[in-house]
Formats: structure tokens, C-alpha cells, sequence
């Protein structure tokens, strides 16, 4: 049994063939068996000949165009381009490699994809950024075409440590061994020194929220948040309720907390650790500028795939085209040919019994002073009362641990927010041995969730708390200092069987936290950690 497509996939091929074979047995029973043979003539032998010739002719082109467009040695394989690699059983994880090479070159981004049974040692050490899509097979194994790769390289070390990565797995949750030659790729690369850029995007049986992650998280590689969803969330109208500032006169970015309550007579439910996606919207300027220069009216009533709406609507939460690419169009010509704007991601801060989400959002501006696309939407141009389109995404990866499991929570700047939800659901049921690092950059603004904090101290949901603030003169220190300091500490707790959960800045924090780990624990014991599913993190 396969997990990287659906199972039948091979039906399309073999049922109807064997309809038409039993079709022609019943014409030939209906005509008392074989019909004698009659000369066709010269003219109907021709003809029927060049018929045949036609369609095979017909089915050869076909295939030679499938076999041109999906063929893995007809990319440039330069130096600099980002290697896709795939292994795939019955073609999906093939499919998702080329969806994502296509992602990255609408960024600008060189890529070279390859099978995985072409993938060696040397090819390996000479390049520096790859990502791989994976299906697994049968109780764990890798799929036949890798067989190869399995043999000769796997389990034996390279030199990898000039590598950045990420890894798509792809599986079904109901097999034990989910999504096993994944994580054994994954586990491989890091012991070889290769840095993963993200934790592994597990798929359960072509989840869509998975696949979301994963163009998200590519996107974030390229560097590139604009880059179009493959399949449009169907988002819910959720209600922005509160935003209140939280860090006056911080040096850093403005971080707003947001309320959000859910369509009426909607109970949702997730748990912390999950995702909220939010389907950004343009500032209204933006869009009113956009309507002059192209002279169209935003008023004017067009037809979507969710109903009629504005022009100006549609254009709120699309991608703007250029005003060349209109011209001479209607209203209803540009709604139709309008990409949605792709989602944000969030971190929940909150659980379901607040009754309400709650984000931390922290105000991002590009160079030219324009605000971020979904900081933007959310901490400045939306409405009290206005409609935000959410969807919750499962993200079990992250969800706490058992009670009884002691919880260390490390993380800085907004990646508060997802420590929050967690430290909630740990209070929630009673989890007392929780420890928590934290770093901001000044003390008097940026101690979010200061009051909470605190308080579960002072209750003793709190074990220990250490904090970070780098630009206090009296401290000027990082949260991978203070857990550096603890090292003794962060031993006795792993001992005792504790979990680390880490959320915040992929750039600085969290590689600096993964050495840090590494150091005190030893490479072998964080890589075992990670195979225990003891150390997850939700890093952006």
C-alpha cells in the first residue's frame, strides 16, 4: 500500500480496459463468435491504415510531451539553483516537487529537480540548498524508485554541512510507521550536519493545511511571501473584536494583540500549538489608487466563484495586476482573470475555552515604508467589527505533551504567542513542572503577557522562568544565553523526561537555541529527542 497519492490511481488505467475486453467478448457471443474474413479493398485498407497510424501517431506525441514536461534532467543544474528532490511511489510526491519548482521560479528562484535514486555523494556536498518530497511506503519503507539512494547512500555519512533543507514527507496516519522514510531522510541529513530551514511538513494522506505549510514555508525560502496558494483556503468570517497595543515605545516593531470571535453560533475547536490563517486584505488607499490609474469603478458588480461582490472587493483581497495588463478591459474581464492574495499564518495565542482567538501580531514595513500585507490588514487598515477571513490549521506537531511530561518553552518576540496557548492547555489540566525562556528586547515594553506570567508563578504552574532582554543595558543578553547558562538545569530536566518546544524567529534564535541544545546535550541525544518527538519547534 502506497501512501504519496490515492490508492486507485491505477484503476483509471486497468478497469476501463477490462470494461471494453468484456464488451467486445458479449459482441462476439451476440454474433455467434469470430466473424469470417472479407478483403476491405484497397481504398478502406488505406484508409483504416492511416487511421491507425494517426492515433498512434496521436498517442506518441502525447507522450512526448508528458515525458518532456516532466522529465527531472530537463532543468539547468547550475550551481547556485536549489535542488528539489522526489521519491514517489505512484507520482503524487513527483507532482508536489514540480508544483514546488514551479513556486519558486515565479520568485525568481533557479531550481533543479532530480529523483532521489540520482542523488549522490558528490552532488550532495556541493550544494548548498535543497529541499526534498518524499512518500513513504508499506509499514516505513521507501518507495521502490529509491531503492538505490537506500543502498548505496543512506545511513552512510557525507559531507553535508553546508546544506540547508527542508523536507516534505508525505504518508497516512493510519499506518504505524507514518511518514517513517521521511523522518529517517530527515534524521540522516542532520546527522551529517545539514541545517534544516524548518522542522519536516508532515502530509497526512494529501492534507491540504500540510500542503498550505509547506508553500508558506517555501515561500519563506524564497523569500518571497506573494507567491500564490496552490488551492485557495475557504476561510470563515471571523470578527475582529479588540486590538490593543501591547509595547508602547518599544525600538522595535508596534505588536498589536487581537481578539477575534467566530461566526455566530460557530463553536470552533483546535488546540495550542495550532495555526490561524488569515486572508489578507490591501489597504483601501492602495486599491482606490489602483481604481484611478486604471479608471474602472470600484462599484461595479462582478460575478466570482463565491457570488456577485464589487470590483472593488475582489480587488481588496487580490493581487493587483499591473495597470498595462487591463487596459481595455471591463470590470468583469479583470475580476476574472484576479489571483487571490495568499494566506498569512499565526500563531494562536489561545485556547477554545477563552472563547475567542487571540494573535500576537507584530507590525512589519518593507523598505519603502508600506506596511506588511498581513500586519498591515490586521494592526492598521481593519475595523473594529470588521470580517476577517480565517481558517484554523491543525498543526499536531506542536501540540503539548502529556501532563506528566515536563515542558521546557523557549522562545522570543511574537513566538510568546504560541507558548501562551501552550502554557494555557498545560494550566488547563493541571501540568505544574513547566519551564520557560524568553527574550525580547526591553524589559518595560516588549514583557508580553507580563500579568499572566506572573501569575502562574505565583501559582506554581511555573517551575522556573528565565528571561532575556537584549537591549536592557543591565542585561544585553539573548534567550540562548540564558538557556547556555542553564545547561546544568536543561540536563536534569531532559533526564527527567522533559519535552523542549521552541516558537519564534527562524533567523538567529532558533539555530543559536539548536547549537545550544547540542552543546550541553551532545548532537546524538538532540537528534534523539527529535526522533522521540521530544523536541518540535514552530519557527518562522
Amino acid at each position: 500500500m502506497t501512501h504519496d497519492s490515492a490508492s486507485g490511481s491505477w484503476r483509471g488505467a486497468v478497469v476501463p480496459l477490462a470494461v471494453v475486453c468484456l464488451l467486445a467478448f458479449a459482441l462476439l457471443r451476440l454474433q455467434g463468435g469470430w466473424p469470417e474474413w472479407q478483403d476491405p479493398g484497397f481504398v478502406r485498407g488505406i484508409a483504416a491504415a492511416s487511421a491507425v497510424l494517426a492515433y498512434v501517431g496521436l498517442c506518441c506525441g502525447f507522450w512526448w510531451r508528458h515525458r518532456a514536461r516532466n522529465a527531472p534532467t530537463a532543468e539547468a543544474a547550475d550551481d547556485d539553483a536549489l535542488l528539489i528532490v522526489w521519491a514517489s511511489q505512484t507520482g503524487f510526491a513527483e507532482q508536489l516537487a514540480a508544483q514546488t519548482a514551479d513556486s519558486l521560479r515565479t520568485a525568481g528562484v533557479s531550481v533543479h529537480r532530480m529523483p532521489l535514486a540520482r542523488l549522490d555523494a558528490e552532488t550532495l556536498a556541493r550544494t548548498s540548498r535543497a529541499l526534498f518530497v518524499v512518500s513513504t511506503t508499506g509499514e516505513g519503507d521507501a518507495p521502490d524508485g529509491a531503492a538505490v539512494f537506500v543502498r548505496d547512500l543512506l545511513d552512510r555519512p557525507v559531507a553535508a554541512s553546508g546544506l540547508h533543507y527542508g523536507v516534505l514527507a508525505l504518508g497516512d496516519r493510519e499506518y504505524h510507521q507514518f511518514c517513517a522514510f521521511g523522518h529517517r531522510l530527515d534524521a540522516w541529513l542532520r546527522g551529517n550536519g545539514a541545517r534544516p530551514w524548518f522542522d519536516l511538513v508532515e502530509v497526512d494522506d494529501g492534507d491540504a493545511g500540510a500542503l498550505r505549510h509547506w508553500q508558506h514555508e517555501i515561500g519563506v525560502v524564497a523569500g518571497c511571501g506573494d507567491l500564490p496558494d496552490w488551492q485557495p483556503p475557504r476561510y470563515e468570517a471571523w470578527t475582529l473584536a479588540e486590538r490593543r497595543l501591547v509595547n508602547p515605545g518599544s525600538v522595535g516593531g508596534s505588536c498589536f494583540h487581537l481578539v477575534l470571535h467566530p461566526p455566530r453560533g460557530v463553536r470552533p475547536q483546535w488546540r495550542a500549538g495550532d495555526i490561524a490563517e488569515i486572508g489578507p486584505r490591501h489597504a483601501p488607499e492602495a486599491v482606490a489608487t489602483w481604481l484611478f490609474e486604471t479608471g474602472l469603478e470600484g462599484m461595479s458588480t462582478v460575478r466570482t466563484d463565491e457570488g456577485a461582490a464589487s470590483l472593488r472587493d475582489v480587488l481588496a483581497r487580490s493581487r493587483l495586476p499591473q495597470v498595462a495588463e487591463v487596459a481595455g478591459l471591463d470590470a468583469q474581464a479583470v475580476a476574472a482573470q484576479l489571483v487571490p492574495l495568499p494566506h498569512r499564518e499565526y500563531s494562536i495565542a489561545s485556547i477554545p475555552d477563552d472563547g475567542a482567538i487571540h494573535l500576537l501580531v507584530r507590525q512589519f514595513r518593507h523598505a519603502d515604508g508600506r506596511f506588511g500585507l498581513g500586519s498591515g490588514w490586521l494592526g492598521m487598515h481593519a475595523r473594529l467589527g470588521d470580517t476577517i477571513a480565517l481558517r484554523i490549521r491543525t498543526n499536531s506537531n506542536f501540540h503539548v505533551p502529556a501532563p506528566v511530561r515536563p515542558l521546557i518553552l523557549i522562545g522570543n518576540g511574537t513566538g510568546i504567542a504560541g507558548l501562551r496557548a501552550l502554557l494555557k492547555e498545560r494550566v488547563a489540566a493541571g501540568a505544574q513542572r513547566n519551564w520557560l525562556l524568553f527574550g525580547e528586547r526591553n524589559r518595560a515594553c516588549d514583557y508580553h503577557y507580563r500579568d499572566e506570567i506572573e501569575t502562574w508563578q505565583s501559582q506554581g504552574f511555573l517551575a522556573r522562568v528565565d528571561l532575556a532582554f537584549s537591549r536592557d543595558p543591565s542585561e544585553g543578553l539573548y534567550v540562548q544565553h540564558r538557556l547556555a547558562a542553564a545547561a546544568e538545569a536543561l540536563r536534569d530536566w531532559v533526564r527527567r523526561d522533559a519535552a523542549i518546544y521552541v516558537c519564534g524567529s527562524l533567523e538567529g534564535m532558533a539555530p543559536a537555541v539548536d547549537a545550544v541544545l547540542a552543546d550541553a546535550l551532545g548532537g546524538e541525544a538532540v537528534q534523539a529527542l527529535v526522533e522521540q518527538g521530544r523536541y518540535r519547534r514552530d519557527v518562522y
